[in-house]
């Protein structure tokens, strides 16, 4: 899981709205043309670009994004303790939650049972204990020790979140992280808000990246790998290298719910998936699962193709 705080979004920057004008013949209707904005949201370097033929209408949609981004990460950022899941993990109750806070934790239900238990959003008192060991022995290599892992690990069960119209509750000692699929889900609602005003031809990277209907675009993966076209798709990508622990060949984020330690199988997996939520789950669930139960763990699970790149560089390419 991408466990941990997540960050708040960094209030708009128009970095750069910027294109050249091109019109038709005779100036009667004006080509779409590129904008651009570039900021940080979620808690990394984010991007939206969209064409349109009128830098007033950019604006405003660009700023509907980034409200709808806003309204969101008080839902589900750890970041913010005033947040719905920081109050959740607080008090292990939230009365009257959200749509979206019961949907997408449907949603965790839903890929921890295709994924076995491999995704798990009560994974972070795991999380917490490797934090609190590496603050305190920053020079450890093995990570916490095995009674304390056995310990975080009675904390976790995805099975034991109730979820209801009412209230959401939490057994004594759990907490939650929805860093495995939040930025997918907040992606996927950005693009259902441009869709709703009528808008394609749109790439949103927000940790994630999907393209509305339209124009194919170029999107290359990590490291050394292919370029891969988006149209109306999603792409996400999970590399323990991206939040380690200790250095970059010690523990990481990304940690196993029945282990208790840092998967090491691969050192990133892509999904393409027509959602980013999909994306965004899978690419999680896949990381942290065996390989026998790739196949069927992409189909099942709404993905489409998925690279699995493993520490000696060598990529398994699935596609369903």
């Amino acid at each position: 899981m991408k466990i941990g705080p997540l960050p708040s979004l960094t209030r708009r920057r128009f970095i750069t709205i910027a294109a050249t004008g091109l019109f038709l013949p005779g100036g009667a209707t004006a080509r779409p043309r590129r904008f651009e904005w570039q900021g940080s949201a979620l808690g990394a370097q984010a991007k939206i670009v969209l064409y349109h033929p009128d830098a007033g209408a950019a604006e405003a949609a660009i700023t509907a994004c980034l409200d709808e981004i806003s309204r969101l990460e008080s839902q589900f950022s750890l970041y913010r303790p005033n947040s719905a899941l920081g109050q959740l993990n607080a008090a292990g109750q939230l009365a009257n939650p959200s749509h979206d806070m019961r949907r997408l934790l449907h949603l965790c239900r839903q890929y921890g049972e295709l994924s076995q238990g491999a995704f798990d959003p009560s994974v972070q008192p795991l999380w917490q204990l490797y934090a609190a060991h590496f603050a305190n022995h920053p020079d450890s290599k093995a990570g916490p020790p095995p009674d304390a892992i056995r310990a975080a690990q009675r904390r976790i069960d995805y099975r034991r979140i109730a979820i209801g119209a009412a209230d959401i509750r939490l057994d004594p000692g759990m907490s939650l992280t929805l860093n495995g699929i939040a930025q997918g889900y907040i992606t996927d609602r950005v693009a259902d808000l441009l869709r709703a005003k009528g808008w394609s031809d749109v790439l949103l990277n927000l940790g994630e990246i999907r393209a509305l209907p339209g124009r194919a675009w170029s999107v290359r993966l990590t490291g050394d790998g292919p370029s891969v076209a988006l149209t109306d798709a999603a792409l996400a990508t999970s590399a323990g290298a991206g939040s380690p622990f200790a250095g970059p060949s010690g523990p990481h984020h990304l940690l196993q719910p029945r282990t208790g330690r840092s998967a090491g199988r691969y050192s990133s997996v892509s999904v393409l998936a027509r959602t980013a939520t999909a994306a965004d789950a899978l690419s999680t669930a896949l990381y942290l699962s065996s390989p026998e139960r790739a196949a069927d763990l992409l189909r099942q699970g709404g993905g489409q193709q998925a690279w699995l790149r493993q520490p000696n560089g060598i990529v398994r390419h699935l596609t369903v």
